[in-house]
Formats: structure tokens, sequence, C-alpha cells
């Protein structure tokens, strides 16, 4: 799985204006809407919080990976958002969160969700990726960020 196969440059915004945990994921989930067919942003940020409240999805080093199950979508949803000043999340080492991925996949779906969350969180283990994910300022740089990245495993 490539993250081409899931990532639309339409769905990646270089700088996030929320502050919050929970405004974030409203952030993202309204990014998400428009590949979510039979729903609504409101629908997306509820499975996000909800997920959200069983464990952080902030794996540390600055990134987070929002993500849930959602019945009538057909195929990986995902949105990228990058926060500039960093965003309190909860996550495990307990830093602001700079990089969020956030995928959203069938409700029946167990293999494409995690072969999903297994690319980005592999990806995004490079501290030098991060960075240039960080220093990309439009939504192309980081699309093309990603499919360079992505196109080296």
């Amino acid at each position: 799985m490539r993250i081409a196969d899931f990532i639309k440059l339409d769905n990646i915004c270089a700088d996030l204006k929320s502050t919050g945990k929970m405004n974030v994921l409203a952030e993202l989930a309204k990014m998400l809407e428009g590949d979510c067919p039979n729903t609504d942003e409101d629908q997306i940020a509820k499975i996000l919080v909800e997920r959200e409240r069983l464990a952080t999805t902030g794996i540390g080093d600055g990134v987070a990976i929002p993500h849930g199950k959602l019945s009538g979508i057909d195929g990986i949803c995902a949105a990228i958002g990058i926060s500039r000043t960093g965003i309190p999340f909860d996550a495990v080492d307990e830093n602001p969160i700079h990089i969020f991925v956030t995928l959203l996949a069938p409700q029946h779906s167990t293999g494409d969700h995690l072969k999903a969350l297994a690319r980005v969180s592999r990806l995004l283990k490079d501290p030098a990726f991060r960075n240039r994910l960080l220093e990309s300022k439009t939504p192309t740089e980081i699309y093309n960020t990603l499919l360079e990245e992505d196109g080296k495993y």
C-alpha cells in the first residue's frame, strides 16, 4: 500500500488553525467530509473523538494519527494537517503535536486499515522526513515530500 493510494492533495492543510485537541479533530474531520459519502464532518469528528477517548493517537515525536472506522465508505480516506505552533494532544511523550495524519477506513475493513496505519507510522518514524514535512510551506510541497519519501520503500 502506498501513501498515494489514499492521500489527496485537497486533503492537506499546511497551517492548521486549531489550538486544542477537540478543535483540531473537528478541523481534520471537515477536511475529510468531501471524501466520505453519506456522512458529514460532525459524524467524522464523533468517530475520531470516540477513538481518542480509548487512548491517545499522539504517538510521540510531534506526530498524531487520529483514525477510526466509518460505514458508508469504500476505501481509506485520509487528511494531513501541519500545526506550526503545536497542539497539546496528550501524546505518549507529552510533547505537542505538529503533524497530524488522519485515517478513516470502511467499517468492516481490517487489513487495509492496519496497512495504512503501519505505512504512515513507518514513514513518520524518520526524524529527517518529519523535518522535511514541517519545512514544507504549501499543501503541494507536503504532498510531493510524502510521495518522494513513500517511493523510497
